[in-house]
């Protein structure tokens, strides 16, 4: 029996209009891409492949007699798509939620079942070894070690009144009906983003829904009630409520309270729901600006209430630019700098706002915004922020570069056809000119590479963090498949396409190398495989000719050399930071581990070490998240180190200039 809002499954099915939305793409890739790949059998077995990878990476569903029978279409979906048929992406769907459903009658009883955490079993870490199974009692055993793996991994949470059984039956069961509500636009963005995921990692479809989705998150606006929301044991629960939202300003609606029914248009009766895919469930309760939604509620301290909501517009300030004022005397006694420390977790732009003219958000001005502060406040030097940043908006990188150096090349672009096209800052007014230090780590990608190539190529600040930054090096640009002039086009969503790649003005790419530090803190993510040179196809690293550019006077090779030697010294005396070189050392030690071990005394050993290692990341991610009720800046040794490493800078350049007196 079917949980209440759960509509019995349909089978999915492409369209012939998903048919010729594929065409289109196919003619986009082919004619725009950097490359301009041929869509072609080589294409079409690289397709076959990654595709069949997206439904069960961990071969647990698909038998390999599936695999056999799929294999007859091997090189012929590159036919298909430019014919305009991609029933392959149908077919394998269905096969795969067939093999899941039949799966899920088989789960209960195994979890079930008595499990011997004593002795001596593994599974592989990585899925890739393993060959696809050639018969159900294989599929049985991998699933028997699967969810042993499962219940071990849940008994080592050590949490008391909790069920591992029941928790992970229902963590199953929900992925069973997310599957069951997967929608066909679902299915094709799958099968068109595996396309061009086979051409770089950085090129995808977008349908509708997820085009939509973008534009809200570049906008850093969005109109709703004001609700962060998850989806929790088949409820859609409230995880946040947003400051200056609908739902706050009503104060009714609390974290942990479920939502059980919606009625869009606050008339309609409600809809249950229950277990329902928690996108759909968003895309009821968000609405334009002005109208009103009603929310039928199971409060988390018991009974039910309904409530009624004018949806707003609701600002997302968790990606916005923030600014913060320390003094390096309050960090490490003796030390004398005023720092501002200005967080950009991402280069954001508003482009519609922008044509149409007048005030719309951008990083570019609130950086201008912050600095403002800094200048009013006395602010000596300055720290950028740049951890955790994906990047972003092109133009912005450009902007906010502009704002730190004299007007003069950003960076290079090379189109496809190799012609270079250079993008400058042309405003000549420098809006900060006091030192700089850019900080980054291995998640600092794209644009924030852009901003951070600039100001170590102008010599105008000094890039510490990581050992280098992520290397993405590639330029998308996302494009309607369909025109939007015609009120009669219909909507097919967009590609984000790989176009072109940019240099520093040195000549470098960024692309797989990155940005190198002038300062390396010891981190883990510097012996983890999360940089550009770890993804599959990812593009090549090269050079092109140096651009024009001067550069400033601020840094030179033998500061550089003095602030790393005083660093390094620190370094090595700081307890926090020898603990994190223990770390590196023992996942270092464990890298070329190729099974994960079934006995619990063994796997609780390193599951120990493992949190150790994870806590510098999640610290980190705690402090990148940025929003308003938390410290942009924590003080921690990595932070510490940093202002320590800045205020040095400030006082070689005070020697610096009083040598010259």
């Amino acid at each position: 029996m079917l949980a209440a809002g759960v509509q019995a499954r349909e089978k999915v099915e492409l369209s012939a209009e998903d048919g010729k939305t594929a065409q289109m793409v196919a003619s986009m890739v082919s004619s725009r891409h950097i490359n301009h790949p041929p869509i072609d059998d080589a294409l079409s077995e690289k397709l076959f492949q990654r595709y069949l990878e997206v439904w069960d990476p961990q071969k647990l569903y698909f038998l390999q007699s599936d695999i056999d029978q799929f294999a007859a279409e091997q090189d012929k979906l590159d036919d298909g798509i430019l014919k305009g048929d991609v029933g392959f992406a149908a077919v394998v769907f269905e096969r795969f939620r067939e093999r899941m459903t039949a799966r899920a009658e088989k789960i209960p009883a195994v979890v079930d079942a008595e499990h011997d955490f004593t002795v001596d079993e593994e599974i592989p870490r990585d899925a890739d070894e393993l060959p696809w199974a050639a018969s159900e009692a294989e599929l049985d055993e991998r699933w028997r070690k699967r969810i042993k793996f499962d219940l071990l991994m849940l008994k080592l949470e050590d949490k008391k009144d909790d069920d591992p059984r029941k928790r992970l039956k229902t963590r199953y069961r929900t992925n069973q009906v997310y599957i069951d509500q997967t929608e066909p636009h679902e299915v094709l963005e799958l099968y068109l983003s595996s396309m061009t995921h086979c051409l770089d990692p950085h090129s995808s479809y977008m349908s509708p829904q997820t085009l939509d989705d973008f534009e809200t998150t570049m906008k850093l606006k969005l109109e709703g009630i004001g609700a962060r929301l998850k989806y929790e044991d088949g409820y859609t629960t409230v995880e946040e409520v947003i400051q200056g939202g609908a739902a706050a300003a009503d104060g009714r609606l609390t974290k942990g309270d479920r939502v059980i029914g919606v009625s869009a248009d606050a008339v309609s009766d409600y809809v249950d729901v229950v277990e329902m895919k928690l996108n759909k469930v968003v895309d009821m309760i968000r609405g334009k600006k002005g109208t009103k939604v009603r929310l039928k509620i199971r409060k988390e301290a018991g009974g039910i209430e309904e409530i009624e909501l004018t949806r707003t517009e609701v600002k997302i300030t968790e990606d916005e630019v923030k600014g913060k004022v320390i003094e390096a005397s309050d960090w490490t006694p003796g030390r004398k700098a005023r720092i501002g420390v200005l967080r950009i977790p991402s280069f954001y732009r508003d482009f519609q706002g922008a044509n149409r003219g007048g005030d719309f958000k951008s990083t570019s001005k609130d950086v201008k915004l912050v600095l403002d502060d800094f200048k009013r406040e006395g602010v000596e030097m300055l720290i950028v922020d740049l951890r955790w940043n994906g990047g972003g908006a092109l133009q912005e990188a450009i902007e906010v570069s502009g704002l730190f150096i004299p007007d003069g090349a950003v960076v290079q672009v090379k189109e496809p056809g190799d012609s270079v096209q250079t993008l400058a800052d042309e405003d000549a007014d420098v809006y900060w000119r006091r030192p700089m230090v850019v900080v980054c780590n291995r998640f600092s990608a794209s644009a924030s590479e852009i901003f951070a190539g600039a100001i170590k190529d102008y010599r105008r600040g000094i890039v510490v963090g990581d050992r280098t930054t992520h290397g993405k090096g590639s330029v998308q640009n996302v494009v309607p498949v369909a025109s939007r002039l015609s009120l009669f086009a219909q909507d097919r969503g967009a590609l984000k396409l790989t176009i072109s790649k940019f240099y520093r003005v040195n000549g470098d790419s960024t692309q797989n190398r990155g940005v190198t530090s002038d300062i390396t803190l010891p981190s883990l993510l510097n012996h983890r495989e999360v940089g550009e040179e770890s993804l599959d196809n990812a593009l090549e690293f090269d050079r092109i000719a140096r651009a024009e550019y001067r550069q400033s006077s601020n840094v030179n090779d033998a500061v550089v050399t003095q602030l790393r030697s005083q660093s390094e010294s620190r370094v090595a005396e700081d307890a926090d930071f020898a603990h994190i070189s223990k770390l590196i050392a023992r996942f270092e030690q464990r890298k070329n581990d190729k099974v994960i071990s079934l006995n619990e005394s063994k796997l609780r050993a390193e599951e120990e070490e493992l949190k150790q290692e994870k806590k510098e990341e999640e610290e980190a991610m705690k402090q990148a998240a940025g929003s308003a009720d938390k410290d942009i800046f924590p003080n921690d040794y990595y932070n510490k180190e940093l202002v320590n490493i800045t205020a040095d800078y400030l006082q070689v350049l005070t020697n610096i200039q009083a040598s010259r007196k």
